[in-house]
């Protein structure tokens, strides 16, 4: 799944998983879950991750094709959030080709900057139990407070304009040409993305079929 920070492709990646059946795999799940289990791989990206460095794209790699050669995905897999960049994707191709495995499908889930802004700077936060509204498309019974606990909502620095403008610079810079990367290997399909997440949906389920 390709897309920009708040495009909405971990919301459809785990949509996608549950209609086929086929495990949603994101990376940070995988780590967390190797660092808990004390396995050789997660402890070996713990000791990045303590240091604040990146995990290397061959170790992210070596835990990725390790989670994909479990039994559960046998019939395919959602990758949400990796690769990210060009070294990632080319490391990962080359793995998977050595396993006869590859991508079937790279969809990129395409909505305007502006649109990503205007729907990140809406997003407003339960301070207390974490409840989660938009200004505009689920706004809370009383502005600023929780339906839920009645705490005060709030706006998460992550979400600020200036903060999403920041990160979709990175986006764009590390990101953005995994596009040409997929296109050029002719498993890149794009869908509108700001359309209703379930208008979405079904723009993916009729590519993937």
């Amino acid at each position: 799944m390709l897309g920009a920070p708040g495009a909405g492709k971990g919301t459809q990646a785990k949509m996608i998983a549950d209609k086929y059946s086929i495990p949603h795999i994101s990376t940070g799940d995988i780590f967390r879950a190797n660092i808990k289990n004390g396995t050789e791989l997660g402890m070996e990206a713990k000791k990045y991750m303590d240091e604040g460095k990146l995990v290397p794209d061959e170790l992210t790699v070596r835990i990725l094709l390790d989670r994909v050669a479990k039994d559960d995905c046998k019939n395919g897999y959602v990758l949400d959030g990796f690769p990210r960049t060009i070294p990632q994707a080319e490391v990962l191709d080359s793995e998977l080709t050595k396993l006869g495995d590859k991508i079937d499908y790279a969809i990129n889930v395409d909505v305007p900057d502006e649109n990503i802004v205007n729907r990140m700077s809406g997003r407003r936060a339960c301070v207390t139990c974490g409840a989660t509204y938009h200004i505009v498309h689920i706004p809370p019974k009383n502005p600023g407070i929780c339906d839920k606990c009645g705490s005060e909502l709030i706006l998460r620095d992550d979400d600020a304009p200036e903060t999403v403008l920041k990160r979709l610079g990175v986006y764009h810079e590390q990101t953005q040409p995994l596009i040409d990367f997929y296109e050029n290997k002719k498993v890149l399909k794009t869908v509108d993305g700001t359309v209703d997440s379930a208008d979405v949906f079904k723009q993916i389920t009729d590519i993937l079929g």
